[in-house]
């Protein structure tokens, strides 16, 4: 998704024939709607457009909504961080299959109203929703830490606690300024992603 709009053509039809070859849809990720567990459930607005940024407001009705989806759906919601165009969240899901639907029409819902408050009617707001199984305790605070660490990276604000739109001061409260520098320190997010294929890890 971030790499086509520098994609030649020919890069292009070459990404598409081995997609298609592996019977995976054209622009987004396959899931495996068979698995259930620990998940990194992602997804952004159409082309990182700021959709959701467009108020405060709107941001706060989208991540208590977004919240109302995800309690329907899964047995804990372990972090989550709306940004103006992106959000992110870790859960516990019985049905990867249930939450990609229930996500799916909470995109719908949102899709709609906010193109009528915006007189947009027909504009694309969201770009597919991505999924990451959660492999291992590492992979899960390093999962935490990216998620909370989202604001911070994105320059919106200096410090977690800071970004009223996640649960970085829930988890602050929960486990202490100590315990979290302890996390943060030993699961960083500059390892995020990598190796997680590898036995062992």
């Amino acid at each position: 998704m971030y790499d086509w709009r520098r994609m030649s053509k020919t890069e292009r039809e070459k990404a598409l024939e081995a997609r298609r070859s592996l019977r995976h849809p054209w622009h987004g990720p396959p899931h495996d709607y068979a698995r259930e567990g620990t998940f990194h459930l992602s997804a952004a607005c159409y082309e990182h457009q700021p959709f959701i940024g467009v108020s405060a407001d709107r941001m706060a009705q989208s991540e208590a909504e977004l919240l109302d989806t995800l309690h329907a759906c899964c047995e804990e919601i372990h972090a989550w961080c709306i940004l103006p165009n992106h959000y992110h969240a870790l859960v516990d899901t019985p049905s990867l299959e249930l939450a990609m639907n229930a996500l799916g029409q909470f995109h719908g819902r949102t899709s709609h109203r906010w193109n009528g408050e915006d007189g947009t009617r027909g504009r694309k707001v969201w770009h597919r929703c991505g999924d990451r199984v959660i492999r291992s305790q590492r992979h899960f605070w390093a999962s935490m830490n990216y998620v909370h660490n989202q604001p911070v990276h994105h320059r919106y604000v200096e410090h977690w606690q800071d970004w009223p739109f996640s649960s970085a001061t829930r988890f602050l409260d929960a486990v202490g300024r100590d315990e979290a520098a302890r996390i943060w320190r030993e699961y960083p997010v500059r390892d995020y992603g990598k190796g997680w294929d590898e036995p062992g890890f």
